[in-house]
């Protein structure tokens, strides 16, 4: 898992994180995966490709789940240096014999028509030319129900956790 604060678990307890549950699941329904959370409150995908090589050696896995790109979009970056992290990302990734699955984000409304459409329409782009398993929008059913997010309107809060998981479970049990 290699993400954001999303993923990390930012501004509630490490436990209660939607990765932390799906290693419970993973071990409830009597999967022999280990999750390990590579994820970084503030990452972007310069930052998760800076690491991700050694993570990869270090860990060997089958799956990567790569949870990223709000950050970057927030702060402007070219969608065009995004995208080409993230294939650089997946390239390593299946070249070192694992699966990756792509979790989309979306952008708040007033980043602008044009950059928040081309911003989602990456992770598609993605998906269909690496042939990849995607969530479109991980945060779906969470984003727009303010009883679901935090107090900053960016990071899920501990009720959220499980329907953000379900999100990964749909496209993440194929692989399993």
């Amino acid at each position: 898992m290699v993400g954001d604060s999303l993923s990390a678990g930012f501004g509630i307890p490490p436990q209660e994180g939607w990765v932390t549950l799906l290693q419970q699941r993973l071990t409830k329904l009597g999967y022999g995966h280990q999750v390990i959370n590579a994820s970084i409150s503030g990452d972007t995908t310069r930052g998760a490709l800076s690491r991700l090589p050694r993570a990869l050696k270090l860990h060997s896995p089958k799956i990567v789940i790569l949870e990223l790109g709000g950050n970057d979009g927030l702060r402007g970056f070219p969608l065009k240096v995004m995208q080409e992290n993230f294939e650089k990302m997946i390239e390593l990734s299946q070249a070192a014999g694992a699966q990756v699955v792509l979790l989309g984000i979306r952008l708040p409304a007033n980043y602008g028509v044009t950059y928040t459409q081309k911003f989602h329409d990456t992770y598609r782009i993605l998906a269909i030319r690496f042939e990849l398993l995607h969530v479109s929008w991980f945060l779906e059913g969470v984003a727009l129900d303010p009883t679901l997010m935090q107090d900053d309107g960016f990071h899920p809060n501990v009720a959220a956790q499980p329907r953000l998981l379900d999100n990964v479970w749909k496209v993440l049990t194929p692989l399993l």
